[in-house]
């Protein structure tokens, strides 16, 4: 019996394993289907190189990357009907939230995410209503390794860096302006610094300190949307 349970929890994990990483894929693929609307050469456009590196990073397999660029381009049997838009809530404590989307079936996206966000005390609001209060960046996660603090920031200054934030541990988000992003990312690998992730998304250009029930409910909140098909990215307004 004990050997038939392990077994059940092994084919349990694998599922839930697969699940995640059907999940990413499709996100991964909706990015780069509207990237490809720009044109189908990485080289020449940006957006594409960037979404494809990603995909790589996850070993999406090429095929599905191919096809992905072809149903963006107009070139594969299935032609390109995902919309992209930065939708704009409220999270427990006021926290604003920007949520970058990729829908096929607006009104099954929209209603999905209304609900999660009805389940966790958050709500829909007005188009513009929140979107000043960010800016477009460039956005770096690197591995500092356990550098010294001063000599990590030197390097990040000297880069070209705008700022930056520690997430945890040795992790740091690194923000550039969005045309700099490779220039900066490229700057940082020759100074042997472990870059984990490229992307373009928002900065909030002032911050909020909910009270400790508001924050812990709206990173929940922001887990939740997150691991919705429809969602690429959420970002938010909450201090560090």
């Amino acid at each position: 019996m004990s050997g038939h349970s392990k077994w059940s929890t092994i084919k349990h994990k694998k599922a839930a394993s697969d699940a995640k990483k059907a999940n990413v894929f499709t996100k991964l693929a909706g990015d780069i289907t509207i990237a490809a609307r720009g044109g189908g050469d990485p080289k020449a456009n940006f957006k594409l190189r960037l979404a494809i590196e990603k995909a790589r990073a996850v070993n999406m397999p090429n095929k599905n990357i191919e096809r992905a660029i072809q149903r963006g381009t107009g070139e594969g049997k299935e032609k390109s009907q995902i919309e992209e838009t930065v939708l704009e809530a409220y999270g427990p404590g006021q926290v604003a939230l920007l949520i970058k989307v990729a829908m096929e079936n607006k009104n099954k996206a929209l209603a999905e995410i209304k609900t999660i966000l009805q389940n966790y005390n958050g709500k829909f609001i007005g188009d513009r209503s929140i979107g000043w209060q960010f800016k477009k960046t460039g956005i770096i996660v690197i591995d500092s390794g356990g550098l010294d603090q001063d000599k990590l920031e030197m390097i990040l200054i000297e880069s070209g860096a705008e700022d930056y934030r520690q997430k945890d541990g040795n992790r740091y988000e690194v923000f550039v302006a969005p045309h700099d992003l490779k220039k900066v990312s490229n700057k940082l690998e020759q100074e042997l610094i472990e870059v984990a992730a490229e992307d373009l998304g928002y900065l909030a250009k002032n911050t909020i300190e909910p009270d400790k029930k508001a924050k812990a409910d709206c990173k929940v909140l922001i887990e939740e949307l997150e691991g919705n098909d429809n969602v690429l990215a959420v970002f938010n307004n909450m201090k560090n």
